[in-house]
């Protein structure tokens, strides 16, 4: 159950640069980071509310020290 909690932390880690803004990217990141750490914490009979508390923090820091640039899921590439 451990590795399936953090097998969705990181790949949800990419979503955190979702937003044009710092603050949305800020905001997206946290929202994930709390539904991923709370799961987290509840497959693996954790506190809930620590685990939520700590993923939206991490996901928060991570959202805002992204740019538009680093992680852009809307653009294409062309090859």
């Amino acid at each position: 159950m451990l590795s399936i909690g953090l097998l969705a932390g990181l790949l949800a880690l990419g979503l955190t640069g979702c937003g044009t803004t710092t603050g949305e990217r800020a905001l997206s990141g946290a929202g994930l980071g709390a539904a991923i750490g709370g799961g987290t914490a509840a497959m693996t009979g954790g506190s809930i509310t620590r685990g939520a508390v700590i993923g939206g923090g991490l996901g928060a820091a991570a959202g805002a020290a992204t740019d538009r640039d680093d992680i852009d899921l809307s653009r294409r590439h062309r090859y």
